[in-house]
């Protein structure tokens, strides 16, 4: 049993370690597409490119790391939770349910999504703030001030839920494709090609393990298809989180009512899908690192 305790254990700590390098990789990324997601007036007549050059010159290089320590506090919990939480999922969904083959990849993944964003969603919402913030304008003075403020002035606790919905219904597909996509292209790989893809795993040799090339290419694509899926969804969550903060926000009260907005106002492309090429440069890149990471630190931690 000692084993299997410290199973769940591992499993956590290999998801986190998974999601925190992912994150940040991408965080000077992340910080950008906040600030044109929601149009923040100091950069938003510049494009993703200037705007990486604008940070730095206005607030130093670690303006591009700004809500990163809440990112990390986040993402620890949120990679552990969503990369055990799938784990379960898939052998509850096969023992339960009896599926298997690739659709209990699909399930499982969109399940693990959804528990992870519930558990860590007010963590997310102080680091929107935080990230939204500029130099010389600072609402809030840390993490620990953003969340009093934000439960005295907006609500209780239901002020850290803001754009839930969006988020579960756009965090269901993208979990889902995501870790659907990776574990079909990873059976598949193994299956086809495996002198050429694969190798044995370091802590089990009767388990073949993608090579770290062909996990972070694998990866990527799961980033990107999983992306492209649900990005509207994730333009409506950033609005309505920043709800109070923006001019606009009583038009943006439900996730229908920010949809319709945003498309009235700006179209799809340069509403619904705005920023979606910064995104594919920050998602694929962070997948492929999140994935291939989980990978290596399951045979560091014999997981396998």
């Amino acid at each position: 049993a000692a084993r299997r305790d410290f199973y769940w254990l591992r499993s956590f700590i290999a998801g986190g370690v998974a999601g925190c390098c992912a994150k940040t990789t991408t965080a000077p990324l992340d910080r950008v597409k906040i600030l044109l997601q929601a149009h923040n007036h100091h950069y938003k007549h510049l494009g993703v490119f200037s705007t990486l050059c604008a940070v730095p010159k206005k607030e130093g290089y670690l303006g591009l790391y700004k809500g990163n320590g809440a990112m990390m506090i986040r993402i620890f919990p949120y990679g552990a939770i969503q990369f055990m939480a799938f784990d379960q999922y898939k052998k509850v969904i096969k023992k339960q349910l009896g599926i298997s083959g690739h659709v209990h990849r699909l399930m499982a993944g969109s399940m693990a999504g959804i528990t992870a964003v519930i558990c860590t969603y007010p963590l997310d919402m102080v680091r929107v703030r935080l990230a939204f913030q500029v130099k010389g304008e600072h609402k809030y003075m840390g993490i620990i001030h953003a969340f009093k403020m934000i439960y005295t002035k907006e609500g209780g606790f239901s002020g850290f839920y803001r754009g839930l919905m969006p988020t579960v219904v756009g965090m269901a597909p993208y979990a889902g494709f995501s870790f659907f996509t990776f574990g079909t292209l990873k059976s598949i790989g193994l299956a086809q090609a495996p002198n050429l893809l694969g190798r044995p795993s370091l802590d089990n040799p009767d388990v073949l393990v993608l090579k770290t090339h062909v996990n972070l290419l694998c990866g990527g694509i799961a980033g990107a298809i999983a992306q492209t899926i649900s990005y509207p969804l994730d333009v409506t969550r950033r609005r309505m989180q920043l709800g109070a903060v923006l001019p606009d926000s009583e038009k943006c009260l439900t996730m229908v009512q920010t949809l319709k907005y945003v498309y009235q106002q700006h179209g799809v492309r340069r509403g619904l899908y705005r920023g979606l090429s910064l995104n594919y440069i920050r998602c694929v890149p962070s997948q492929a690192v999140a994935f291939t990471t989980y990978e290596l630190m399951k045979q560091f931690l014999h997981l396998n």
